[in-house]
């Protein structure tokens, strides 16, 4: 016997799970039963691709039994089986990355909760909710010896060998007080129709009859022990769209969400012709938590044939559309098919290309709808982006479904909305980018496109930094940033052009002064309200990607100097040419540099200077 301790993160899920979603119990039977599914997918996908377990007896079933008087239930399958190593692996420890996060993620809120649970892969726990102690049986597949794990929760479980006369698992509750309620057949059936209708496996229920023959005197008690197939067995997404409800749709995506909200939208396609396959592809409500890690868990299995492939390949889906949920099943794969053959295969390209082009299309048929089209961005807004810059074959599309904050506005706006309020003479797509949307709605850089009624698109997002530059035009329409020196020259009128002229002399003896913080000093056409702004070079990084590029370790952006620009039709300026006193120009200089680079979210170098220069100013105004 092999006694060991949860680790830390199974102590605090059991805690949790046992103490918030005790409203919803009856997922633990869900979550079993997908287990099941999960290890009978496996051993069917052994038998057809794996030599030594062709001729492997393989009789695909789930079955459900219970006993009422001892309060027990029983879930068992004959599916790959775990070893000790396993049983280890996969239930004393959580394998998955980001658990910790996870439990912090964690609400209160037992609904979200739940969705939450599924999604990371830990719904054998909830087994504890309806139980004070809990055996797993099991034996895997091409091996003699069985185990048993068995635990009550508390913080310690224990592994010892076991007798079971075929592979697979069984899951042994020992029903507690919340959970007596499953130990009866209808308590049990009607959540397995609920939930598991849909599973491709057949799931078999055990129990006693009970019926009375005869009739007055010689009427009897007869009990009769009965087995029925509760679920349809059969693969949903081979189905008929016709013969298919809505219903039926989001009752499978709980099933493959392990939660218990309905999914935004939902794609089945059916392809028949030179490749036949079909998908069924959905949109979550709300974004994956591990969405945005490094390792995220694939939301597409792959089957060939409706024989499970894989449910961790990454390349069935772009890594941009990474929370897309669902099904590919193909007809013309080999069953053998391995991961390395699979990111080469020419058929699943096709069937991923068409898959992609789908997909974006029916997010295109959302955006109809802008109050659903706003939820949507909301969540998945970001990862659309990112296709922008890896998906070159769909960047039109793209380009159609992004979004952006915008001067004319406090929604989201499109391009082609942009496109349609352009000025006349407007030759360009006009942007600013920075950390935050309130910060960039009081940018001086604005002041001139105000003026002029001129659309500015406000992109607070670092990857818009990323994205922009690579996608160059929309629709032949450049994109110029305003954070940019350049960006204001095809505005210039013959009166700008006037009074930058006039402005030299000053702007002359800016630069002798500042020469060793700014690149260059410009009077600006951009300003009208305030005194001075900062710019960078036209092939300098902004000052948002310099600090993306510090973040990243490259310290040689702290080095990239920007451009001063003065507005010559300020007061303060006007004044500061008339200024004969050197230690006061300087003062007044270098406020105007520091408060320019204050307000674009630079942080000073030299703060006890800009203090007292501001002192020194103040004391003799007053």
């Amino acid at each position: 016997m092999t006694k060991r301790k949860f680790e830390t993160e199974v102590n605090q899920l059991l805690h949790l799970i046992i103490h918030s979603l005790y409203s919803h119990k009856e997922i633990f039977l869900r979550e079993l039963i997908s287990n099941a599914s999960d290890a009978l997918d496996k051993l069917k996908h052994a038998t057809l691709s794996d030599e030594k377990f062709k001729n492997f007896p393989f009789e695909p079933r789930i079955d459900i039994s219970f006993d009422a008087e001892n309060s027990t239930l029983d879930v068992s399958d004959t599916g790959i089986g775990m070893n000790e190593q396993d049983l280890v692996e996969h239930i004393g420890t959580i394998a998955r990355s980001g658990t910790r996060n996870f439990i912090e993620q964690l609400t209160g809120d037992s609904k979200n909760d739940l969705n939450l649970i599924g999604q990371f892969g830990v719904g054998f726990y909830s087994s504890f909710m309806v139980a004070d102690k809990v055996d797993v049986i099991s034996r895997k597949a091409g091996e003699d010896t069985a185990y048993k794990w068995s635990s009550d929760g508390q913080g310690e479980y224990e592994i010892t060998e076991t007798e079971r006369d075929t592979a697979g698992t069984t899951i042994h509750l020992h029903l507690n007080e919340n959970g007596k309620e499953f130990a009866s057949r209808w308590g049990t059936e009607s959540v397995i129709r609920k939930y598991s209708n849909h599973i491709p496996f057949p799931i078999f229920l055990h129990y006693e009859d009970t019926r009375y023959e005869g009739e007055g005197d010689e009427r009897k008690e007869v009990k009769e022990q009965k087995t029925d197939q509760v679920n349809d067995g059969s693969a949903l997404w081979k189905r008929s769209k016709q013969d298919l409800k809505e219903e039926d749709y989001k009752e499978f995506y709980k099933t493959i969400s392990h939660g218990a909200e309905e999914p935004l939208l939902y794609v089945h396609t059916q392809a028949e012709g030179t490749l036949e396959y079909t998908t069924l592809f959905y949109v979550p409500a709300k974004a994956p938590p591990d969405m945005y890690y490094a390792n995220y868990a694939s939301g597409v299995k792959l089957y060939v044939k409706r024989v499970f492939i894989t449910d961790d390949d990454k390349e069935l889906m772009p890594t941009y559309l990474r929370f897309v949920r669902g099904i590919i099943d193909s007809e013309d794969l080999p069953l053998n098919v391995s991961r390395e053959l699979l990111q080469q295969n020419r058929v699943l390209a096709k069937i991923k290309s068409s898959s992609v082009r789908k997909l974006l299309d029916e997010f295109k048929k959302l955006a109809d709808d802008e109050e659903k089209y706003a939820a949507f961005y909301e969540q998945y807004g970001r990862p659309l982006k990112e296709g922008l810059y890896q998906d070159f074959e769909n960047r039109e599309k793209l380009l159609e479904l992004a979004r952006y904050k915008s001067t004319k506005g406090e929604g989201w706006v499109s391009l082609s909305a942009y496109k349609e309020r352009m000025q006349p003479d407007q030759k360009a797509i006009y942007y600013i980018t920075g950390e935050k949307e309130e910060t960039l709605r009081q940018s001086p850089l604005l002041e001139m496109y105000r003026e002029k009624d001129i659309e500015v698109l406000l992109m607070d997002e670092e990857i818009d930094e990323l994205v922009i530059p690579s996608v160059m035009k929309y629709q032949d329409i450049e994109f110029k940033s305003i954070n940019r020196s350049d960006a204001a020259e095809d505005l210039k009128t013959d009166k700008d052009k006037e009074e930058e002229k006039e402005a030299d002399p000053l702007i002359g003896r800016m630069k002798d002064l500042l020469k060793d913080d700014v690149k260059d000093v410009k009077a600006s056409t951009r300003l009208s309200d305030s005194p001075s702004c900062i710019v960078v070079d036209e092939n300098d990084p902004t000052v948002q990607m310099q600090g993306i590029l510090k973040s990243l370790g490259q310290d040689k952006a702290a080095d990239i100097k920007p451009i001063l620009e003065i507005n010559p039709t300020h007061a303060i300026v006007s004044r500061l040419k008339d200024v004969q006193d050197d230690g006061m120009f300087e003062d007044i200089s270098r406020l105007l540099l520091d408060q320019a680079l204050l307000i674009e979210g630079v942080e000073l170098k030299n703060p006890a200077g800009f203090v007292r220069r501001l002192n020194a100013i103040m004391d003799k105004a007053l």
